[in-house]
């Protein structure tokens, strides 16, 4: 890879020595790769929270980009380490379900699971196996050696159970996915859906899970509604959010990832 370049996405925050361990690791081995970190903020073991980050920004990232990703309660334990290549990238992770939504948009060349101690820094390793396993393979990875030689093809991975939205009449059900740090909350339903809305009317009923109802607007922009109104939005990952106006959704809603969402309009959608 003339310019190799690994993303790096943890929950291990910024107080203690892990990320600098990786850093450390995967430099020792080549020294001219570019590290870009993602974040290392996700909450502890928040598997599902860091595939939806993920997911929402590695498209942007140029072609050949290794992507390592950490999130694993099960370290040390029987699950296995897995390298994905895709058509663009390569993917690097514990297999726990984290590249589930990735992995459902990209086109997958192989898989192979990360067996082969050559390229580890300990094979016995079973507390920090993003060190000693993850980061070396990413950095050996970034030198050129091929995906097929840190160990054997797999045929799937795990995945999570990603609700799918549904079409009803005069209705689309689907669920929260992700709340962002203004409590924004992204749906599962796609942005190209807001057309068939907008298309029949400008407003809909907000049905959640626990029955509360509220009528909301359509709007394009964050500053077309009133502060501290709730609206409909075409988002940025492509997904449709409920949002406030310069206030959180979540908080007005008392609503979470996770939590199912209903949004009716008066005529069927067709």
């Amino acid at each position: 890879m003339e310019h190799p370049l690994i993303t790096l996405l943890t929950d291990f925050g910024e107080d203690d020595f892990f990320v600098a361990s990786l850093k450390g690791a995967i430099l020792s081995i080549n020294p001219l790769v570019q590290i870009v970190d993602i974040t290392h903020r996700v909450p502890p073991f928040a598997v599902r929270r860091a595939g939806f980050i993920l997911f929402s920004c590695y498209r942007f990232f140029p072609s050949h980009t290794i992507f390592l990703s950490v999130v694993d309660p099960g370290v040390g334990s029987g699950r296995r380490i897995l390298l994905v290549e895709t058509k663009k990238y390569f993917f690097i992770a514990p297999d726990n379900g984290l590249m589930t939504l990735v992995l459902d948009q990209e086109q997958v060349y192989q898989i192979r699971e990360v067996t082969n101690p050559k390229y580890f820094l300990s094979e016995e390793s079973r507390t920090f196996e993003a060190r000693d396993k993850m980061a070396p393979v990413a950095a050996w990875l970034s030198r050129g050696i091929p995906a097929d030689e840190f160990g054997k093809s797999v045929s799937k991975c795990e995945k999570m159970d990603i609700p799918k939205f549904r079409i009803r009449e005069n209705a689309i059900e689907g669920c929260f996915l992700y709340q962002d740090k203004f409590g924004n909350l992204i749906t599962n339903i796609p942005n190209e859906m807001m057309g068939l809305f907008m298309k029949n009317t400008g407003k809909a009923k907000l049905t959640l899970a626990a029955g509360r109802k509220e009528v909301v607007d359509f709007h394009r922009s964050y500053s077309d509604a009133i502060r501290g109104e709730l609206l409909l939005i075409a988002g940025s990952v492509g997904l449709i959010e409920v949002s406030a106006r310069e206030a959180s959704a979540s908080k007005k809603l008392k609503a979470k990832p996770g939590n199912l969402i209903k949004v009716s309009i008066k005529r069927k959608i067709s």
